[in-house]
């Protein structure tokens, strides 16, 4: 899984993104399911949108079932971003963090 630190920031700098990818985690909710969580902040096209940007930089898994998609977080490609990042921006940090899994 190659990772794009750009496509990755610009995916996660928004906040109904954010939002989204928290509602997301560990479990599949359709479009309709998303909208509900977000309580009628965003509707039905912008969830659509958002979530389309997430599968574009493969923090979303889709899980097709008739005519209806079903979306969770991928939780593997987010902790490689992650990682990415780190190793991008804070070396010396990304190192003692991979020591300490490492020990754990």
């Amino acid at each position: 899984m190659n990772v794009d630190p750009i496509v990755f920031a610009k995916v996660l700098a928004d906040e109904t993104r954010q939002e989204i990818m928290g509602h997301l985690c560990c479990v599949w909710l359709s479009v309709g399911d998303v909208v509900d969580k977000l309580g009628g902040k965003v509707n039905q096209p912008t969830v659509s949108h958002h979530l389309k940007k997430l599968e574009e930089a493969n923090l979303v898994l889709i899980r097709q079932e008739g005519r209806q998609r079903f979306y969770t977080l991928n939780q593997a490609q987010l902790t490689i971003c992650c990682g990415t990042l780190m190793r991008a921006f804070a070396p010396n940090y990304a190192d003692q963090v991979i020591a300490i899994e490492d020990i754990g």
